[in-house]
């Protein structure tokens, strides 16, 4: 399994890229692995707040739906349509076409609470 180091983990297996005040969030390859073949991704809605532990979307695979939580407070400012199309990108690039939302933070301080690379790996791998 694959756990980037320059990304924060939520126990909830949300994965985080902060580049200044924005980051992008998507599923870890453990949480994509243990659901399975992703079959469809109801995406949150555009200009939503949300809180951190939120919940704001949707993975369904062949096996279970699954709640998609926000592991920071912020606004959602963009989705990735490219998985109303093909939620197969979830399960082949998790880390990167496989992105779920963008969102601008409310509270930068928040990515704290989140686990490293490292942490995530020793938990869940």
């Amino acid at each position: 399994m694959d756990f980037p180091e320059s990304l924060r983990y939520a126990a909830s297996h949300e994965w985080i890229k902060v580049e200044g005040n924005k980051a992008k969030v998507g599923i870890s390859d453990f949480a994509q692995k243990e659901l399975g073949d992703i079959v469809f991704v109801e995406l949150p809605q555009l200009d939503q707040s949300v809180s951190q532990g939120d919940a704001c979307a949707v993975v369904e695979s062949v096996k279970t739906a699954s709640d998609i939580y926000c592991p920071v407070g912020g606004k959602i400012i963009a989705v990735n349509e490219d998985l109303d199309q093909h939620p197969e990108l979830v399960n082949e690039d998790c880390y990167g076409k496989g992105w779920i939302f963008e969102i601008e933070l409310d509270d930068p301080s928040q990515i704290d609470s989140l686990l490293n690379a490292q942490d995530y790996k020793k938990k869940y791998a």
